[in-house]
């Protein structure tokens, strides 16, 4: 008797995975499909209501994933150095192990939200029995369908997207410089845990990591001023051309034009 087939769906707390977890459940309403969202327990409140909220309205069981060891171990592991876009061994040890850990040897099918409008890939394994599935590119759903889906439901977008268009750790290192100065702002207790952490690589090795390149984040904060005076600028002027686009539509398109550095799709859709 072989292993058996399984259907997997990841959400992230981000609106392209929730999507998608609507778009699957109407189109394939008998797929025995199983949610699951990879916890490494520095994530933000809104993150987890928005999760329960999905839970809710779409009648499902989300299973969380949890890393046998918390950041801070991991974080020894590497010696203090930081997760950085070019060292990315948090969403390795504290994603991408405990979904294949979850899966095991079963043969499965895994549902990503990449959109039609997208050239990128997502988290795809190495494991031969995990199978990538990309539903949004395979019916040819951009990003206004996707914003359509969730408002349709009712489950809507996340109350992070006021200020912060990605999901992910509250000191997630793809953070821009304005989301950094609005995480002060809406969580300044989770801002002084990131800033304790640059605080102790350098007291403790002897030299620095920052999350954000060039600059620690209480220089950063030195400027915050400036940088929200440059990005309320910016969403003026996006406002002005973006036609019929919604806020959260321009502030996305606003960020990313500040930094279009791509995130780790195990994290962020």
């Amino acid at each position: 008797m072989g292993n058996k087939v399984r259907h997997i769906l990841g959400l992230s707390g981000g609106k392209d995975s929730t999507a998608l977890a609507i778009w699957m459940q109407q189109k394939y309403p008998d797929l025995p499909m199983e949610y699951f969202f990879c916890d490494t327990h520095k994530e933000l409140p809104e993150t987890y209501d928005y999760l329960r909220r999905i839970e809710a309205r779409l009648g499902i069981k989300i299973k969380y994933l949890s890393p046998e060891r918390g950041f801070d171990h991991w974080l020894d592991v590497y010696g203090g150095v930081l997760p950085s876009p070019k060292m990315r061994w948090c969403t390795e040890t504290m994603k991408i192990k405990p979904l294949e850990a979850f899966i095991g040897s079963d043969e499965a099918y895994s549902y990503i939200g990449i959109r039609a409008d997208e050239n990128r890939d997502g988290y795809i394994s190495t494991k031969p029995n995990i199978k990538p599935v990309f539903p949004f590119k395979e019916d040819g759903l951009v990003k206004a369908d996707i914003l359509q889906i969730l408002d349709d439901s009712g489950i809507g977008l996340p109350d992070y997207y006021r200020w912060r268009t990605r999901s992910g750790c509250f000191f997630c290192f793809f953070q821009r410089r304005y989301e950094w100065v609005r995480l002060s702002e809406e969580h300044p207790y989770f801002f002084a845990q990131a800033v304790e952490y640059e605080r102790k690589t350098t007291k403790d090795r002897g030299y620095s990591y920052t999350w954000v390149q060039g600059e620690t984040l209480l220089e950063l904060i030195g400027r915050k001023d400036e940088i929200i005076a440059d990005h309320e600028q910016s969403l003026l002027k996006g406002q002005k051309s973006s036609g019929k686009r919604s806020l959260a539509e321009v502030l996305e398109i606003v960020l990313d034009d500040q930094d279009c550095e791509m995130p780790c799709m195990a994290c962020h859709l």
